[in-house]
């Protein structure tokens, strides 16, 4: 899952030499500098991908510390449809 995570977040910073440099624990807002409209659109493509939905207003920040963190989170939210 966290390579999926990595791969998506490379093509919407269209840099794909960040691959090698993203680690699990990478902090997706302060060490790659993601900006709001590109989270938005790693959102909307992560929410396809892993066929999920991720409200907005409810989405805590404090995910996006790692890429761990991260896919943990998308962990839980397509456990939670299967509920």
């Amino acid at each position: 899952m966290n390579d999926k995570i990595v791969k998506i977040i490379c093509e919407v910073k269209e840099d794909e030499s960040l691959e090698e440099k993203i680690l699990n624990s990478t902090d997706l807002l302060n060490d790659l500098g993601i900006d709001s409209l590109q989270l938005i659109n790693i959102i909307l493509r992560i929410e396809d991908e892993f066929d999920i939905q991720i409200d907005f207003d409810e989405f805590d920040m404090d995910c996006l510390r790692s890429v761990d963190t991260f896919g943990e989170y998308i962990e839980m939210q397509k456990g939670a449809i299967y509920e």
